[in-house]
């Protein structure tokens, strides 16, 4: 019964993470069309300051104990390093071919494995060592580094990446306590008080259609890290990160049914490679490697 539990939950979490991906794919296509006339400091402040408005529902039925929690520096750690992961990774949807910008942030599961064993003490299986391998290749068939890899934006794009993962790890090690609800309200919560200084200086006021990208980006985002927050609740962030590549195939499809960019033979690869990744999470890829 343990083992059929066990298997269940990984699936579950597996499908979550999917859902989460899928969304935060979307969230990438309104971040890429408001960026066109809104600067990235006011896009990182509706991104969170949107969210709250998610939990009011919650906050009225549960009252003050919906903020009761005992861990609140772990939840500030958690929003530093992804509010900073965040203001590169918009810079780069920004930028870049959104498939490629989408390659940067979720090549964040190459490093969740160790930052999990580090961390949060996290067996390491040969499968996952052998996921992150696959999908690292993966990544650098997609992004393709023609125009140099080791220039500002593959520094900011890499660095945002790792940072995400270190805030995917604390997700995993929050969840022992907190709710789903709560990880994204604490975030939300503390991006929006820090993102609040940078925008502060360059606002102005926005079109409806500015506000519409704007608003529709903080929805879809808040709601991936609910999905992705009971992901990792039912699963170790090592063992189930790598499905977090499956985004660069969404942003793909977005790219080119809205901006024609099409993806080349390396491309088909790097997504062939990221599915392979992708399988060896299955129950029974895992299973097979815990003997």
């Amino acid at each position: 019964m343990p083992l059929v539990t066990s298997n269940r939950n990984l699936f579950q979490a597996l499908a979550l993470l999917t859902c989460s991906a899928f969304l935060f794919s979307l969230m990438g296509v309104c971040i890429r069309y408001a960026s066109h006339t809104v600067d990235n400091p006011t896009i990182v402040f509706f991104r969170n300051f949107v969210g709250l408005f998610i939990f009011l529902p919650l906050i009225f039925k549960q009252g003050t104990g919906f903020f009761k929690t005992e861990k609140i520096w772990m939840h500030t750690w958690r929003a530093v390093i992804g509010l900073i992961a965040m203001y590169g990774f918009f810079y780069a949807i920004a930028h870049l071919k959104l498939s490629n910008a989408m390659v940067f942030t979720y090549s964040s599961p190459i490093f969740i494995p160790l930052i999990a064993w580090l961390f949060l003490k996290e067996k390491i299986t040969k499968s996952m060592f052998l996921a992150a391998a696959i999908g690292l290749i993966g990544v650098i068939f997609v992004a393709k580094p023609d125009a140099g890899m080791f220039n500002q934006m593959s520094v900011i794009g890499l660095g945002a990446s790792f940072l995400a993962a270190m805030a995917f790890v604390t997700v995993r090690a929050l969840t022992s306590t907190e709710s789903p609800e709560k990880i994204v309200f604490y975030f939300c919560l503390i991006g929006t008080l820090i993102s609040m200084v940078p925008m502060f200086w360059l606002w102005r006021p926005y079109l409806w259609t500015e506000l519409g990208f704007l608003i529709c980006a903080g929805l879809l985002a808040n709601i991936s890290q609910i999905f992705m927050s009971n992901a990792y609740k039912l699963a170790p962030a090592g063992q189930i990160g790598p499905v977090n590549y499956i985004a660069i195939i969404f942003a793909g499809i977005w790219g080119f049914m809205f901006w024609r960019e099409m993806p080349d033979q390396y491309s088909l690869m790097g997504f062939a490679l990221i599915l392979t990744a992708i399988v060896l999470c299955s129950p029974l890829v895992q299973k097979r490697s815990a003997r």
